[in-house]
């Protein structure tokens, strides 16, 4: 237990499992109170299992355990609307906003002629309209306070290219870019927007049929597996090592830091 972001507040998109509760729990053991939103509900053309309210539950559970305040709503974040509505209202009962983690996400991995224009269309609403939502939900409480700090979650897919997955890069992209050009924009309010961008994260979005639908695709062009190899000997890190760099993005310690890209990639991204 830290205080490193003691006083603030924090909202977490996908924040029932995975990536999303790693940085909710983490936030909170060194000070935040959160506000944790999960879609808890099948998400769309992917493979894999989808979050539940128990997992949610779960997420406050952790949170709760380490004496900080938390309120929970489930949302998608393709619905502004609704987004906004609940984190008003979490806003309104901790009294601020200090931290938007856009974490919720999803991937949909095919060779580009397996792709259809559904899961086009599930992965870009998802991953940028929904973290666009995230922020327009967000910033607003971030200029009330006087200042704050936007993380977007994006990917080594937002770096550079990973194969079998054409909608999912090209959304991770756009989150990179997006990050830059609301950096620009919300500089002058003191809130600094930066984007996250990890190599393979063991987290429920490798389940189910996931890697089974990456095989395929490798099987008809498998030249470029390689892309997805790490430079340090590693296969895959942990949803906590990514909670520590947004951990840093949230506290003071990166207070001169904004519309950049931190990479905990294993150098991924440079191999």
């Amino acid at each position: 237990m830290g205080n490193r972001v003691a006083g603030k507040v924090a909202l977490v998109t996908g924040a029932a499992r995975g990536q999303g509760r790693a940085h909710a729990v983490r936030l909170a053991e060194e000070g935040a109170d959160i506000i944790a939103v999960d879609v808890c509900a099948p998400l769309p053309s992917v493979y894999y299992d989808s979050a539940t309210p128990e997992d949610l539950a779960e997420t406050v559970a952790q949170v709760e355990k380490l004496d900080r305040r938390v309120i929970s709503g489930i949302v998608d974040t393709r619905d502004l609307g609704k987004l906004t509505v609940i984190v008003d209202d979490g806003v309104a009962r901790l009294g601020r906003l200090d931290v938007v983690v856009a974490n919720a996400g999803i991937c949909v991995p095919a060779a580009w002629d397996q792709q259809t224009p559904q899961m086009y269309e599930d992965v870009i609403s998802t991953n940028v309209t929904g973290t666009w939502n995230t922020v327009m939900a967000g910033a607003p409480h971030l200029v009330t306070a006087g200042g704050g700090s936007v993380i977007l979650i994006s990917s080594a897919a937002g770096l550079k290219v990973q194969p079998f997955m054409v909608p999912y890069t090209t959304s991770k992209f756009a989150v990179r870019g997006m990050a830059k050009a609301f950096a620009a924009e919300l500089g002058k309010h003191a809130i600094r927007v930066n984007s996250v961008h990890p190599t393979g994260v063991n987290t429920p979005m490798g389940t189910g049929g996931m890697q089974q639908a990456i095989d395929e695709a490798m099987a008809g062009n498998d030249r470029l597996g390689p892309m997805f190899m790490n430079m340090l000997p590693v296969q895959t890190t942990q949803p906590e090592d990514i909670a520590d760099t947004v951990l840093f993005l949230a506290s003071d310690e990166s207070k001169y830091m904004t519309a950049h890209e931190l990479a905990p990639d294993a150098g991924n991204t440079e191999f």
